[in-house]
């Protein structure tokens, strides 16, 4: 469980995050020099290299966004030409990509971060270019919608397993959907009919808060309120649920932590979104409360566990059901061990994980629920306080990931096991990477009072 630090605040994380960003931009310099792209997207490092893995190609996104984020921070110029030049050259495919469920990771983080720029006056306002920037994401958030599959109440947007899978990480990409809806994109299919997308986003938004989340009601065996599962199963004929399952996790019935901070940040990060938005097609879904009711109780739910089911410092073991947690003794009051003989921790479910629970404690403050607000913003500082240093924040200069300890797909055995080590260690994600200078871009607006981050800031 975190031993939550309630005296902390982000003015005390200030010297840390300074620390952060000479370290950001030396790796993505460190990246761009030495890794070579004609093998594949970097996914993951190999003592200390990126290195590619064929899956589906989910990561080049973060990997230009990251010097987006960084010139966001910094003003350097040199980034910005850098990303502009290579999502320009390289990211074409992904928007038009129609077999994966990702496009909020890959085109938001690229396209989404460079139309906010503009709009936020921090690069020259071009409108050919704003335009090429909105058109990219109008056809990305049209092509996610299009992976659909319908259920007798509703629908979701199916994974690249298939049209009977739904993976509870396409939660954080709902928000492609909503940007392309937002910028008045109009998706059309057969016979010309029209397709709502800001319907689709919500349909798949209750679904995923429906059938990928515990709320300790009975469920099944194993209901434990806030418990996620990676994957959810259905039967595409007649639309039924048939069991909770696992790709990246030990079984569908325990918790794979980074599915757990999935729906942690993309649950947030929607009811932020939802209660800005005064758009009234809202009231197709039975009305924007209602809405607002089911994304609150998963949010909260998600982040309880989060809270209650990982070391004390906030850094969570890959799986909460992992086979050999029980070798580590009293692991949940102690702060993880990335060093151990048995499970190894995911510091890149820590850092989306973090950024959750922040948003989720400044909505609450600000909605008139300070106690449980307060509860999770300093429950996501602390995170942040461990991993801002030391082993987590990687400060040598021949490594080129940023966070440490991070993990792929532990029953895949695609991780690096370090020589004389037992269990994967050590090693960095362009996911983790990216989410890390996220949330750290999301606490220096905080502390200079800087417009709030959210995903939705791209659209005027």
């Amino acid at each position: 469980m975190i031993k939550i630090n309630n005296e902390l605040t982000p003015f005390d994380l200030s010297v840390k995050l300074n620390r952060f960003w000479l370290l950001s931009g030396q790796k993505i310099r460190l990246i761009d020099k030495l890794y070579d792209e004609s093998k594949g997207s970097p996914v993951y490092t190999i003592n200390g290299k990126y290195s590619t893995r064929g899956w589906t190609e989910w990561t080049q996104g973060f990997q230009y966004g990251s010097a987006l984020l960084q010139f966001d921070i910094t003003g350097e110029a040199e980034l910005l030409a850098i990303s502009r030049k290579k999502i320009t050259n390289k990211m074409a495919p992904h928007i038009s990509h129609t077999g994966v469920h990702d496009h909020g990771f890959n085109n938001v983080s690229t396209y989404g971060n460079l139309l906010r720029l503009m709009n936020e006056g921090k690069i020259p306002f071009n409108e050919w270019e704003k335009n090429f920037y909105e058109l990219a994401l109008k056809i990305s958030g049209a092509v996610q919608a299009s992976r659909w599959t319908i259920l007798p109440a509703g629908g979701y947007i199916y994974s690249f397993n298939g049209q009977h899978s739904l993976f509870v990480d396409t939660i954080r990409s709902c928000r492609s959907l909503i940007i392309s809806y937002l910028l008045g994109h109009v998706f059309q299919g057969e016979g010309d009919i029209r397709i709502n997308l800001l319907e689709r986003a919500l349909q798949h938004i209750q679904s995923t808060a429906t059938y990928s989340i515990f709320y300790g009601e009975g469920r099944d065996t194993f209901d434990i309120r806030g418990r996620t599962a990676h994957e959810s199963i259905f039967n595409v004929k007649d639309g039924t649920f048939r069991c909770p399952n696992s790709q990246q996790g030990y079984s569908g019935y325990t918790t794979w932590t980074r599915g757990l901070a999935w729906a942690m940040l993309g649950f947030a990060e929607q009811l932020e979104w939802i209660h800005d938005t005064n758009i009234e097609d809202a009231g197709l879904f039975s009305g924007k409360d209602s809405i607002k009711e089911i994304i609150l109780k998963a949010a909260m739910a998600t982040s309880d566990f989060y809270i209650e089911s990982v070391p004390s410092d906030g850094i969570p073991y890959w799986d909460t059901g992992a086979p050999n947690l029980h070798q580590l003794g009293d692991y949940l009051n102690n702060p993880a061990n990335p060093f151990n003989d048995f499970e190894p921790v995911d510091s890149s479910a820590a850092v989306i994980g973090a950024q959750g629970l922040l948003r989720l404690g400044n909505y609450l403050t600000q909605n008139g629920d300070p106690e449980n607000g307060q509860k999770y913003w300093q429950a996501g500082l602390t995170v942040m306080k461990a991993l801002l240093d030391e082993p987590y924040l990687s400060t040598s200069e021949n490594h080129q990931g940023l966070l440490l300890h991070a993990i792929y797909h532990h029953p895949n055995g695609w991780d690096h096991i370090p020589i004389g080590s037992k269990i994967p260690s050590g090693e960095s994600c362009m996911w983790g990477d990216y989410h890390f200078r996220e949330v750290c871009l999301y606490l220096n607006r905080i502390i200079a009072g800087d417009n709030y981050l959210t995903f939705y800031n791209c659209v005027q």
